[in-house]
């Protein structure tokens, strides 16, 4: 089904609803459920449940065994879901399952919104044309911790991103699904809704699931309990879910087409200031986070070039982070967001002065992952642009972006990017990060060390001071180096930490940028005296001081002279990990140890118990036998 049809198909939904005589509006908003109290995410974890008050509150009247379920308490739900402290992360998780479909057919992917037909608010949909679900597929995919993924190209494998991903964007959520198995068609709905668990105060995570067999084109009801079973299930899911009537959830399937899923989160979770924490509004083909990143401190010839790099715009631009997400483009596949298909990215075909390396990391011999290749260079914006670090994907798909290898505060490594894939280590659950093992450790040092061996070889490139005495004096031949008058005054600026190792062009421009943030009396000691010396250094007018502003990003570009030497680098490296590997030990000793203790703990505990009741009856003997005497 195409994007088109899609969009068609909603806006005659939309007239449709709109159709409605204002008494039927008005029947559904007396219908609708209430909400939860607290829309903030963070907070909407801390409740108390009376479980005495279960079995009476609405919905009540259905017995427990009539639903799917996984035995744990809805809180889980929160606590499960808190693992994604990004909601774009738990955007990509469903993005996931998406792509994983494209073995199945799977052809697009839609990611938009639409509003919610009780209260107009705004709901975010994921749709994809892949293989669906069967019932029993749907069953386990809201079932907690299951997983039938085990292909090593697949990028799902705990079975817990759904429900992450879901309850972490919204409290509720529902799920339409059509799916052919061989000569068997079905379509069925299931409802995870953190509302209406919390709103009737149950203390089971319940899931209920209604079935369809598809036969000449009818949809005909397929309970695998008892029909009435059935009925208590789609009732609770038109109490619950934004549809009121039978009709219009199988009008959604309209939209699902012969085969696919379309996911709906709605009662989207909030921020502090009660705004949704996804701004639909900014941006007519984007979706934007509120909480966008400050670029107050940058000097205005840089921050143009900083608010375009994609280094920055992934961070609130779910576009521009989805534009990265996977390493290798999709030949037959779309990610269309808000009625626009996204541009992939690899950041790898945006570097000057590339330099592709072989990385061979310790692991079991004859492994297909042993070799890793690592794609390095210069951003096409240094060295105006700060950022730094590298795109560490798994299986195609982006864990750690923009991983910074070496600490900030040096120029060393400045305007440096990478992409490598790292098949060889596992993600963390929530594939934002790695597990802290051995191997990543190594990479980590690894990474390092490339990245101080290719800067020390070619930060001349783009204008800082070169540590090849050869190329330093055919810099200072050419031209591009730094002349002596600037240099000199250079030295004799003892507070200076921008303008060291630069070109004389370079200098200027960022000793004018330190002066537009240089306070009479700043953070870095800086004084009159300091911001006149600048001042006639760069060229520039002093900045009165009710004018001047602290920097809240500030570019570091000197030289230190005293690098250390790699091969003392990789000692303490392996020093590191060996301790790393010594704690691990240490705390598996710990924990074996612990656990000892208490167990003879319980059995000293045992004992003194067996010994007191042996007092008892001896004591009670002795009194027996005294009395028998007299």
């Amino acid at each position: 089904m195409s994007h088109r049809h899609f969009e068609q198909i909603g806006r005659e939904a939309a007239a449709r609803r709109n159709s409605m005589g204002q008494q039927a509006q008005e029947e559904l908003r007396r219908q609708r459920r209430p909400v939860l109290e607290c829309r903030s995410f963070w907070k909407a974890g801390s409740f108390d449940v009376n479980t005495a008050a279960s079995s009476s509150t609405l919905g009540g009247d259905l017995d427990s065994s009539d639903f799917e379920r996984a035995r744990v308490h809805p809180k889980f739900l929160h606590t499960n879901a808190t693992s994604h402290k990004w909601a774009f992360g738990a955007v990509a998780e469903l993005l996931d399952n998406a792509v994983d479909e494209i073995c199945n057919g799977a052809t697009f992917v839609i990611v938009d919104k639409v509003n919610n037909p009780r209260d107009d608010s705004p709901m975010l949909v994921i749709q994809d044309d892949g293989g669906g679900m069967d019932p029993e597929g749907i069953r386990r995919c809201m079932s907690l911790g299951f997983s039938s993924k085990g292909s090593k190209k697949t990028i799902g494998q705990y079975g817990n991103g759904f429900k992450t991903s879901t309850m972490r964007l919204g409290a509720d959520a529902i799920v339409f699904t059509r799916a052919n198995r061989g000569s068997s068609a079905t379509q069925s709905i299931g409802l995870l809704s953190y509302t209406y668990l919390r709103r009737t105060m149950k203390d089971d995570i319940i899931v209920p699931t209604v079935h369809f067999e598809i036969l000449d084109g009818q949809a005909i009801p397929l309970p695998f309990g008892s029909q009435e079973n059935w009925d208590g299930n789609l009732k609770t899911i038109l109490d619950w879910s934004p549809f009121s009537s039978r009709e219009e959830l199988m009008l959604q399937f309209e939209n699902v087409g012969s085969h696919g899923t379309q996911v709906l989160i709605y009662n989207l979770w909030m921020d502090d200031d009660d705004l949704l924490e996804l701004d639909f509004d900014d941006d007519d083909e984007d979706i934007v986070l509120r909480d966008h990143v400050n670029y107050s401190g940058l000097p205005k010839s840089h921050k143009e070039v900083v608010r375009s790099h994609i280094s920055y715009t992934f961070r609130c631009s779910l576009r521009a982070y989805i534009s990265i997400l996977y390493l290798r483009k999709f030949p037959k596949f779309q990610i269309i967001l808000r009625g626009k298909p996204v541009e992939q990215l690899n950041i790898a075909d945006e570097l000057k002065f590339r330099k592709v390396l072989t990385y061979k990391p310790q692991v079991i011999t004859g492994s297909e992952n042993a070799s890793v290749k690592i794609t390095m260079g210069f951003a096409k914006e240094a060295p105006i642009l700060g950022i730094f670090g590298f795109n560490v994907y798994h299986k195609n798909r982006l864990i750690m972006p923009f991983w910074k290898v070496l600490q900030e505060g040096s120029s060393r490594g400045r305007s440096v990017l990478g992409v490598l894939e790292a098949n060889f280590i596992e993600p963390a659950h929530d594939k934002q990060d790695f597990e802290r093992t051995p191997l990543f450790l190594r990479l980590e040092t690894k990474l390092r060390q490339i990245v101080l061996d290719y800067w020390k070889e070619n930060c001349y490139l783009i204008g800082y001071q070169s540590r090849n005495p050869e190329i330093r004096n055919k810099q200072k031949q050419s031209g591009k180096f730094p002349h002596e008058p600037a240099a000199n005054v250079a030295k004799e600026l003892p507070h200076s930490e921008s303008i060291l190792g630069l070109s004389a062009n370079a200098q200027r421009e960022f000793q004018a940028a330190e002066l537009a943030s240089l306070q009479p009396m700043d953070l870095h000691g800086a004084t009159a005296d300091r911001v006149a010396e600048l001042a006639a250094v760069s060229g520039s007018s002093p900045i009165p001081s009710g004018k001047a502003r602290a920097p809240l990003i500030t570019y570091h570009s000197e030289v230190p002279a005293d690098v250390l030497d790699s091969s003392l680098i990789e000692k303490i490296s392996e020093e590191n990990l060996e301790l790393f590997v010594r704690r691990g030990e240490l705390q598996s000793n710990y924990e074996k140890l612990k656990k000892t203790i208490e167990e003879l703990e319980q059995e000293l505990a045992l004992w003194k118990r067996k010994l007191s009741r042996l007092t008892v009856e001896v004591e009670n003997q002795r009194k027996q036998q005294s009395i028998l005497k007299q």
